[in-house]
């Protein structure tokens, strides 16, 4: 069963997440303040919307992938934004990933609009997003989170509803800094390999069901000790979340003393000029090498 779907904003993981919307025959409707951007929706099916408030117009379900919270507000319930178009009933999912008491304000405002809003932040990037096998973890009510399945079932493997409005971004944040953490571990035991002169081409394969075998591992080892910098996500976003994590530790009391030093690498990289290179850039901070990076 296809479904009618709003989409604003499509940057690397709201491109991946509308692709993979309209391979699963869905009727996409798409957002973004850059005209190239919807084009290359358009050219694979996507049907262009001159403003948040019209690809709600028509949608059952609007889904919205933005970098900051902010952003997400103006989209949402801004002149032209996705509560001028929606009709009552409609379920705004928000994929970006925010501060959970932001959107508490935006899910309460939602409501106030006779709309639901579910905070569905994801786990897995665009390569997980274009086979349909992301992680969700959902915040908001029991019944929205349920519907709001109907569109997200097209793009994940695995889906949670985690509590009330924010425990997604929450979770999400729980995410960031295991994946924070472990990036900067692989990458530092690849740096290892390599001095050491081991076969790294070897290792994901030596370690692979151990108690040191991962996702990340997997995928990135091999990426970083080939420095295959692709971007499928970016520094930056990784420092935005950290910084809303170390938000959270203060506000819960929470010693956290990695993710700090975790937080200040990727700082420092974004200092360097890496903040819009892919998180396997990363491995720049353990060799210090030169690199020329994709446009």
């Amino acid at each position: 069963m296809s479904e009618r779907i709003g989409l604003v904003g499509a940057g690397v993981m709201g491109a991946a997440i509308g692709e993979r919307l309209l391979q699963t025959g869905n009727s996409l409707a798409v957002f973004d303040l850059d005209a190239e951007r919807v084009a290359a929706l358009v050219a694979k099916g996507a049907s262009s919307a001159r403003s948040a408030a019209e690809a709600a117009r028509s949608a059952d379900f609007v889904i919205t992938s933005l970098n900051s919270s902010s952003i997400v507000e103006l989209a949402a319930f801004g002149t032209d934004g996705i509560a001028d178009g929606a009709a009552p009933g409609t379920i705004i999912i928000d994929m970006s990933s925010i501060e959970p008491d932001a959107t508490r304000v935006l899910a309460e405002k939602a409501s106030e609009r006779g709309l639901a809003w579910v905070d569905s932040p994801l786990s897995g990037g665009v390569t997980k997003a274009l086979t349909g096998d992301l992680t969700l973890m959902a915040g908001g009510k029991a019944e929205d989170v349920e519907k709001a399945y109907q569109a997200l079932r097209h793009v994940a493997s695995n889906y949670t509803h985690m509590g009330p409005s924010g425990a997604g971004q929450t979770t999400k944040l729980i995410n960031q800094v295991l994946c924070g953490l472990g990036f900067l571990a692989v990458a530092e035991a690849t740096q290892l390999a390599m001095d050491a002169g081991v076969d790294v081409a070897k290792i994901p394969q030596a370690l692979k069901g151990g108690r040191a075998d991962s996702a990340l591992l997997q995928e990135y080892l091999p990426r970083f000790a080939t420095k295959d910098y692709r971007r499928t996500g970016r520094i930056d976003n990784m420092v935005k979340d950290l910084n809303t994590v170390n938000d959270l530790a203060r506000q819960t009391g929470t010693s956290m003393p990695m993710t700090a030093l975790c937080a200040e690498i990727h700082r420092m990289l974004t200092a360097a000029g890496l903040g819009g290179e892919d998180q396997a850039a990363v491995m720049e901070f353990f060799d210090g090498a030169k690199t020329t990076f994709p446009e």
